[in-house]
């Protein structure tokens, strides 16, 4: 007889699947976790990419640390992910970016080493171990509100995230192409 696993995935709707992950919040002892539970209260978007130190990742994660002050503003927290080592992020931040680094990152980073995270969240990429580009955008009460999952040769729009933030947090219907201060349809 065959068993099965059922591994349930995120959901538009349903709360975020929790995880516990190494992060660089202390970049200097890389000795902190962060949980999506510390969050709860506030606005998250996770984000998840596949490898540190390629080609596409790094101006998504460049572009969101350039616009960490909007989304702070808005009352919303980013995090990254991928399934590298916390080892890996820092020594991609302390690599010179003319060299292939990013600098440094004003948003926790976290290593899903064990790939459960991506699992969990319907991103995983079970051929190469890799996550697909995974973008969850997660309400205060843990409910996952947007999600966007593209191919690993197509980065994401940091405009468009804050438009559809702004849009969720509006709390109306909002038609197509809508902007902050545009009329909502209820």
């Amino acid at each position: 007889m065959i068993e099965t696993t059922i591994v349930k995935t995120a959901k538009i709707g349903e709360p975020a699947p929790s995880f516990n992950l190494p992060s660089t919040k202390n970049l200097d002892t890389l000795s902190e976790n962060l949980s999506l539970e510390e969050y709860r209260g506030r606005w998250v978007m996770l984000f998840f990419w596949p490898y540190d130190f390629t080609t596409v990742c790094p101006t998504e994660i460049m572009a969101f640390n350039e616009s960490v002050g909007t989304f702070r503003d808005l009352k919303c927290d980013i995090i990254g992910a991928s399934v590298d080592s916390v080892y890996t992020h820092k020594a991609w931040m302390n690599t010179p970016r003319d060299q292939g680094g990013i600098g440094l990152i004003r948003y926790p980073m976290v290593s899903d080493f064990t790939k459960e995270t991506a699992r969990a969240y319907g991103v995983l990429d079970e051929k190469t171990g890799a996550a697909h580009r995974g973008l969850f955008i997660i309400d205060p009460e843990g409910i996952i509100r947007y999600q966007v999952v593209t191919d690993m040769n197509v980065g994401r729009s940091v405009e468009e995230t804050i438009r559809i933030l702004e849009a969720l947090q509006s709390g109306g219907l909002c038609p197509i192409n809508w902007r902050k201060g545009d009329k909502t349809l209820g």
